[in-house]
């Protein structure tokens, strides 16, 4: 697995929540909600084993889901001041490594419509538009990564 990246613990629940915050919170204006990762039951997900987290101090993480056919990627945040410096990436080629270790094909993600980088980000790693579908009060773009 890529090196850097743990399993979270219950102690890093306080920094998954602040980088999370922090990575989200500006897009609250923008779509007009709180965006989902925000609302997320930190401490449940840790203790699920749901949670990855790189640096000391956190500065970023990715929450997964291992499902029957794919390992769908429900959250990634990075720290404001760490953009730019590779922890995207680390976590995005885990989750890749993860996905190939438990034997599954392929990643799975969305993003809101409204948070544009994203749509910039995720091909460049490999992700291709799925479909574009309304959630409640969430417009979606939806994508997958087949792993080879």
């Amino acid at each position: 697995m890529t090196t850097g990246v743990r399993a979270a613990v219950p102690a890093d629940v306080p920094a998954v929540k602040a980088v999370t915050d922090m990575a989200y919170h500006h897009y609250i204006a923008r779509i007009g909600v709180v965006p989902q990762p925000m609302e997320a039951d930190h401490m449940a997900n840790v203790a699920a084993g749901r949670v990855f987290v790189t640096g000391d101090p956190v500065t970023g993480l990715v929450v997964i889901e291992e499902r029957a056919d794919h390992l769908f990627l429900d959250s990634i945040a990075v720290h404001p001041d760490a953009h730019g410096t590779g922890v995207g990436r680390r976590l995005l080629e885990f989750v890749d490594a993860r996905a190939r270790a438990l034997g599954l094909p392929e990643v799975r993600l969305y993003t809101n419509a409204m948070m544009w980088e994203n749509q910039k980000i995720y091909p460049k790693f490999g992700y291709e538009v799925v479909e574009r579908r309304t959630d409640g009060p969430y417009d979606r773009i939806h994508y997958r990564k087949r792993l080879g």
